[in-house]
Formats: C-alpha cells, sequence, structure tokens
C-alpha cells in the first residue's frame, strides 16, 4: 500500500471543519487498506506505532528532527529553524523544503505503508550508543523519498504533533461503517475496544472476522480495560432517586486511579489514560503483589500520597511527583503511598465486567488482605438522605473530595469506558455561585495585548458532549495564570496548534489560534449561566442559548491524568446550573 494514500486522506481530513466529512474520509481510507496492514493504518491515524499501554512512542526531538530535514534537503539547519519560526509547525516547514527538493530530484523510491511503519518502528526502539544518528538517518532516509505531503505528515508523526485530533470513537464509527455494515455495529466495536483498549486488534478482528469475532473479545490480563466513568448530581436526594432509592456509596479519594493487573508475582499497573505505570509505583506493585490474595486478577483502586509522619493523606498534586523516569528511590521515601481499592474486574479466569456491582463488590472483599497501607474502599449502603449526607461530610473530614455512589441494582454492570447514571460523584452541594471545580478542553486561545502582546491572552475552553464526540465551548479564560505560564503557554501548546477550527469543536466565537482538543485544564467559576455565544448544551435549558462559566479562574493544575474525553461533561454542566437554580429558589 503507498504511504500516499494515508497522506492524502491526512489533508483531506486535516481540512475539514465538518466531522461527518472527516469520518467519510476516514471510512474511506480503511477500505483502501490492506487487511493486513489495518491494525498498522489505524495506529499510524492514532499518532502511534502501538497501544498506549505498550509504552512505545516515536518521540523524536524536534531538534533531531530539524537535523533530519536538513540532510534529506540539503538545508542548513539555520535555513529550517528561520522557516519554523514562520510556520509553527515543523510538519509545515518539512513541506515547504522538499517541494524545492521534488522539483530537482528524478528518481526516488515509491513510499509504502510497510516501508514508513517499519523505519519508525526502528526510530522507537533505537537506543544506546549511536541511536541519535540512527534515528536521524533513517528519518533523513524516509524524507529524502518523501511527496511534501508525505514529508510533512512523517515529520508531525515522528515528533508526536500529528494535528488530525481523530478521536478513538471517530475511528470505531468508521470501522463500523467500513465493515460492520454500519454504524448499527458500533456498539460491538465499542465493546471489543473497552475491554482490549487496542484499536489496532479491534481493526485487524473486523476485517478478519467480523462483528461475530468481535462478540468473543474476552477480557485478558495485560490490556488494560477503559475505565468506566460517573456522572454527577449536587445532592443526596437527587443521587438516590436517580440510583433506585439505595446505593453504595464509596470515598472519593484525591489520589491517582489506577487498574492493577495480577498476574501471579507479575503485576503491571495502569493509569486512567492507560499509559503503564509500573516503573514510577514500585511499591505500590508490592502492595498489589502482596495484598491481593487471588493469583489472577485485574482490580482498580485509588493511589494516594500519605504523610509519613502523619498518615493523613495528601493532595492529588503531590503524588504528580511520583510521576517521573528518575529519582523514583527518593519520591518513594518522600511521597509513599496507600491504596483504595474499589473494583474487581477479574478474579482467576472469571470476568466480571459483566457482573452487578455488589457481586463484583463482595468478590474484591474476599481477595484483599487489608492492613494499613491497602484497603477496600471505606463504604455504605444506604436508603437514608441524611445516611448519605453523614457519610459525605465523613469523607470531606477524612481529606476525601466527596463520594462516589453505584447502583446496587442487578444490571448495574461495569460500563467500560462510558459514562453512565451507574456511578454518580457527590463533591458538594451547589451554591449560586460555583464550589466546585470543573476540567475543560482547551480548544482555542486570543492573542494578548498590553503586557501579554506575544502570547495568549486567554484560552478557549470547551466542555466534552459524549452523544456527539465534541467539544463545545463554554468559557473564556484568562485569568489565574502566572506571567510565567502564560509566557510558556504558546510553547506548550505548539504541538496543538491547528490551522482552523477543529472538526469535533462546535464554537459561535472565532479564536486567534486553533487547538486540536487535547490539553485539560482544572478551572473554577464564579457561577453558570444561560449565554447566546457559547455551545455548551445550547437549546437544553432554554431555546437559542447555551451555557456558559462566568469569571472563570485556572486552578494552576494541568490535568495530565485525563485525556480530552475525560473532561466535564455538557450534561454535567447542565445539571450543576439546575442545581443553582434550585438552590436560589429556596
Amino acid at each position: 500500500m503507498k504511504y500516499s494514500r494515508i497522506a492524502d486522506a491526512y489533508k483531506k481530513i486535516e481540512a475539514t471543519t465538518k466531522r461527518l466529512e472527516m469520518t467519510d474520509y476516514l471510512v474511506e481510507l480503511l477500505k483502501q487498506t490492506p487487511k493486513d496492514l489495518i491494525d498498522k493504518v489505524v495506529y499510524l491515524t492514532q499518532g502511534k506505532l502501538y497501544p498506549d499501554f505498550i509504552g512505545i512512542e516515536i518521540g523524536i526531538a524536534e531538534k533531531l528532527a530539524i537535523r533530519a530535514v536538513a540532510k534529506a534537503t540539503g538545508h542548513s539547519e539555520k535555513e529550517i529553524e528561520e522557516d519554523l519560526t514562520k510556520t509553527g509547525d515543523l510538519g509545515k516547514t518539512a513541506q515547504n523544503f522538499s517541494k524545492e527538493k521534488a522539483q530537482a530530484q528524478l528518481f526516488r523510491e515509491l513510499l509504502t505503508v510497510q516501508k514508513v511503519y517499519g523505519d519508525l518502528d526502528k526510530m522507537a526502539k533505537s537506543t544506546g550508543a549511536g541511536s541519535v544518528d540512527q534515528k536521524i538517518n533513517l528519518l533523513a532516509g524516509l524524507l529524502a523519498n518523501a511527496t511534501p505531503n508525505e514529508a510533512k505528515f512523517i515529520v508531525r508523526a515522528v515528533t508526536g504533533q500529528l494535528r488530525l485530533g481523530i478521536a478513538d470513537m471517530t475511528v470505531l464509527d468508521a470501522l463500523a461503517i467500513a465493515y460492520g455494515g454500519g454504524k448499527e455495529a458500533r456498539k460491538d466495536v465499542e465493546r471489543a475496544y473497552n475491554i482490549s483498549s487496542d484499536l489496532g486488534m479491534v481493526a485487524k478482528t473486523v476485517v478478519e472476522r467480523g462483528i461475530e469475532g468481535l462478540r468473543r473479545f474476552e477480557v485478558s490480563l495485560g490490556d488494560p480495560i477503559r475505565p468506566m466513568l460517573a456522572e454527577r448530581l449536587g445532592s443526596p436526594q437527587e443521587i438516590l432517586e436517580k440510583l433506585g432509592g439505595k446505593c453504595i456509596a464509596e470515598f472519593k479519594y484525591d489520589g491517582e486511579r489506577i487498574q492493577a493487573h495480577k498476574q501471579g508475582d507479575q503485576v503491571t499497573l495502569f493509569s486512567r489514560r492507560l499509559e503503564n505505570i509500573t516503573d514510577q509505583y514500585p511499591d505500590a506493585v508490592d502492595l498489589f503483589k502482596n495484598y491481593v490474595k487471588a493469583k489472577d486478577a485485574i482490580v482498580e483502586a485509588e493511589c494516594v500520597a500519605v504523610d509519613p509522619d502523619t498518615g493523613e493523606m495528601r493532595p492529588f498534586q503531590e503524588l504528580m511527583h511520583r510521576r517521573r523516569k528518575y529519582g523514583i528511590k527518593k519520591a518513594m521515601e518522600e511521597y509513599p503511598v496507600s491504596l483504595f481499592i474499589f473494583d474487581a474486574l477479574y478474579i482467576d479466569g472469571e470476568d466480571l465486567t459483566l457482573k452487578a456491582y455488589p457481586v463484583r463488590h463482595k468478590q474484591l472483599e474476599k481477595i484483599i488482605k487489608q492492613n494499613d497501607h491497602v484497603k477496600v474502599a471505606e463504604y455504605l449502603i444506604t436508603d437514608n438522605v441524611d445516611e448519605l449526607e453523614r457519610f459525605f461530610e465523613k469523607a470531606v473530614e477524612s481529606g476525601c473530595e466527596g463520594l462516589i455512589c453505584k447502583s446496587i441494582a442487578e444490571d448495574a454492570a461495569y460500563q467500560a469506558g462510558a459514562r453512565g447514571w451507574l456511578w454518580i460523584k457527590y463533591k458538594r452541594d451547589y451554591k449560586s455561585e460555583m464550589t466546585d471545580t470543573v476540567d475543560l478542553v482547551v480548544v482555542g486561545a486570543f492573542h494578548g495585548r498590553g503586557k501579554r502582546a506575544g502570547t495568549y491572552g486567554a484560552l478557549l475552553l470547551a466542555t466534552y458532549d459524549p452523544d456527539e464526540d465534541s467539544f463545545k465551548t463554554v468559557t473564556k479564560c484568562g485569568t489565574g495564570f502566572t506571567d510565567e505560564e502564560l509566557n510558556k503557554l504558546p510553547e506548550m501548546m505548539k504541538k496543538h496548534r491547528i490551522p482552523h477550527r477543529h472538526a469535533r469543536v462546535k464554537s459561535t466565537l472565532k479564536a486567534d489560534v486553533w487547538f486540536e482538543p487535547a490539553v485539560v485544564v482544572e478551572t473554577m467559576g464564579a457561577e453558570i449561566t444561560l449565554s447566546p455565544i457559547h455551545t455548551c448544551a445550547v437549546n437544553v435549558i432554554r431555546k437559542g442559548a447555551g451555557l456558559a462559566i462566568r469569571f472563570p479562574r485556572f486552578t494552576g493544575n494541568y490535568r495530565l491524568d485525563k485525556s480530552a474525553e475525560d473532561a466535564t461533561t455538557v450534561n454535567e454542566i447542565a445539571q450543576m446550573y439546575r442545581n443553582q437554580l434550585k438552590t436560589l429558589a429556596e
């Protein structure tokens, strides 16, 4: 398969502002792809070579890529860098210089998907002495034979800045249409992905064995399951009504959500974003190994930083000091952890994801040997509003964020990768003003003026709409940033910058700069109001009006543990607004 087919499809996808067109182009590309290459094409379209949990990244620094572009095109590194300052996109710069090269070039090797993927794989796996030169030579070799359009996307791929913003859900839609007979097959495609987290394997299976092959997918040790997510409500009464009058409420710990896969003495840890973080938590590995009694198990836990002197829980931000490659031993001493285990998804050969939560919880309690550092998350089963409120207050006093209230109904299965009303967050009662933070996605920016000239004056922030797989604007935020943070923003966001509004972003505002939806920031506001310009929950509360957050302020916390699709949803914002109205009426 010619790599130009992929590059041509990417060019069309990049140019469109319509989500349906994006899907159509992707369907066309997948249909043109030979069966034996479908997984590789899917990975490349995600901007990777393997699923995230494998932990192999192409990862070439911009400076090395500049050297490779210079070597391939015969220009100096200084010329490449000068053009880069104009384009802000090394892929575009590579395209510009490749046009000059193409006019003078008589012969070149035709690039295939196999060749490009193979060389990128060699780059990713090259380590040790001489690896830098090998990576530069491999990349320069590809670029020397690439068309200008191919060069753009090859350079973007190796630097981790593909900028297509194609979500996993878009790929699932395209696979269902291309090989499942239509969107009605989406449910089976998504279920296979949710329990395997491997989009390439899902694609290969549906192409080779059809929808029936996907229906035989099973939970597998070592392949992380996409985490179940929770909705949000603002009062115990609403929560109990939504959950049928009775629920199991658990402390919502302020830690890092971890999915642990135990296979005998081998333990692998995955983050909420399905990254392999085993090396960062060797103490947690030992705790899972020694205190989970099952031979084989997949369990979920909150990993919480603990003060070594007082035993009190520390906030999430302090735990992020553990997310490092070096100095792990010192970090373990300064920020020791405890585990609060809250779900069992697999035990000794039995898939529990289709079982009701009470069944899973009962199984969990049987296999956990509890001590000071390993506990089943504190919980309460109740049908009483006052009792639930008192338990909430106890959670907050203990250093937790609040509660997660879970359905105990017979159909309360584990909804992998989904946000539903089987789990409901209760963080605090919403007053007329916002008293809780929200996690919003950066989709655009506006140029600064005065002392902010040369950087961004404000960011355009959006909520996520899981029903449409889109991002809907809810506020412009320019407060809460230090001068240092503001100066760093353009450089930090550079790799996500795109020339027009992303096809998955719904906005009536015209930003000066647009970004693919990728970066999540924690934000606090004064209140939520009706808005004639923002698209969050448009027509939900009042026809022709959306919802906006007034007087937003960045808290200083970049939610690196969250993907864009994990951000606060449109429905959550709408519910927070309704709760404001109720409180004011009282």
